[in-house]
């Protein structure tokens, strides 16, 4: 998979711009708040469907406009391709290849990238929510079936959690209501569990791989899901949510919210067998994302027989040479974007300098 231009107009600081990007490593060159991020960003928007900085449409329109629009092309499954998405006074228009669609799944799973950007080492040390986060946005790649199930599972979570407030503070609600609402929330985690457990299996293939090469043999990296609920078929998960929820009405109702599901799991990651959570480094952490991010493109390698893009957002200049080397390592089909306020001279790279928002192509 090959990103040959990215056109937007009124995105965060980008006026007007028409980037074009050639394979192998592409370096996004500038000082600080000139508007490298905002282009990865707006790349990323296609391959996830909304900002990874975690804020809606109407943040990411340039200061002074109504809207803005974006564009990228393409190469994937042996022919050019085309994404657009246009956000206008809170009006969206979303296109494949030209053709208008509806919902934002349907743009889901065409266009794939791996982003690292800093915010990621939460994924070590940070909460479960960042872990779970990895896994929902790793896995709807893939499946883009996956997040339509996981919005009814936070829809009918929140229905759920609404009776059970209601009944800890004395007031009235249903119980045939809420008895429904927990037989859809079970099949929902039913199918979440089976696909994030699916997919650690598929990352625990690559992932120690990087992990070994990245501290010279010396960490094995393990992944493992934890979940009060224990299953490897539908029909246990299925059963183990039940039973909990039966056993645990008195005490739900008591706490006002839902005390089991997937919102409550976690990807447990141990090296040598020691939780990282306790004891990382900031060296190790580094290297256990790198890992996680390496081995998630070669997942999604595997199951598309395509290589994605790969986004790597202002990470080079708190890596070792050993470690920025390992990432943009020459590989002919992989291309790689990266921001940087440094020039790399390690590698031979296809340079575009950033400038207030504008996208400059230059030798380097």
């Amino acid at each position: 998979m090959i990103l040959k231009s990215l056109v937007a107009t009124h995105f965060r600081n980008i006026d007007q711009c028409e980037i074009h990007f050639t394979p192998g490593v592409n370096v996004l060159l500038g000082q600080n708040a000139q508007g490298k991020t905002n282009a990865l960003e707006c790349i990323y928007l296609f391959a996830r469907g909304k900002s990874f900085r975690s804020v809606g449409d109407k943040e990411l329109v340039q200061f002074g406009q109504k809207g803005f629009s974006a564009e990228i092309s393409f190469f994937a499954e042996k022919r050019e391709q085309t994404l657009s998405y246009r956000y206008y006074e809170g009006a969206r228009r979303r296109c494949r290849n030209g053709a208008e669609v509806d919902k934002v799944s349907d743009m889901l799973g065409h266009f794939r990238a791996v982003l690292f950007s800093p915010d990621h080492l939460q994924l070590v040390k940070g909460s479960p929510e960042e872990r779970r986060n990895f896994l929902n946005i790793a896995i709807s790649q893939l499946d883009r079936s996956y997040i339509q199930h996981y919005a009814a599972f936070r829809r009918i979570l929140d229905n759920r959690n609404y009776l059970l407030k209601n009944a800890q503070k004395g007031q009235y609600y249903d119980v045939n209501e809420l008895q429904a609402w927990t037989e859809q929330l079970v099949e929902e985690c039913v199918y979440i569990t089976l696909a994030r457990q699916d997919y650690i299996r598929r990352i625990s293939d690559f992932a120690p791989h990087h992990m070994r090469l990245l501290s010279g043999e010396r960490e094995i990296l393990k992944l493992a899901y934890e979940s009060a609920i224990v299953g490897e078929t539908a029909d246990e998960i299925k059963e183990g949510y039940t039973r909990a929820f039966e056993a645990g009405l008195k005490k739900e109702l008591q706490a006002g919210c839902s005390l089991y599901g997937v919102h409550r799991d976690d990807l447990r990651l141990t090296l040598n067998d020691i939780d990282t959570r306790s004891f990382a480094s900031q060296g190790q952490q580094r290297s256990v994302v790198l890992a996680l991010k390496m081995a998630e493109g070669e997942v999604c390698q595997a199951f598309c027989g395509e290589v994605p893009v790969y986004l790597f957002d202002d990470v080079l200049s708190e890596l070792d040479e050993k470690r920025r080397a390992y990432i943009l390592s020459a590989q002919e089909n992989r291309q790689t974007i990266v921001t940087s306020c440094e020039k790399i001279s390690s590698v031979t790279a296809h340079t575009i300098e950033v400038v207030d928002g504008q996208f400059l192509p230059r030798e380097v």
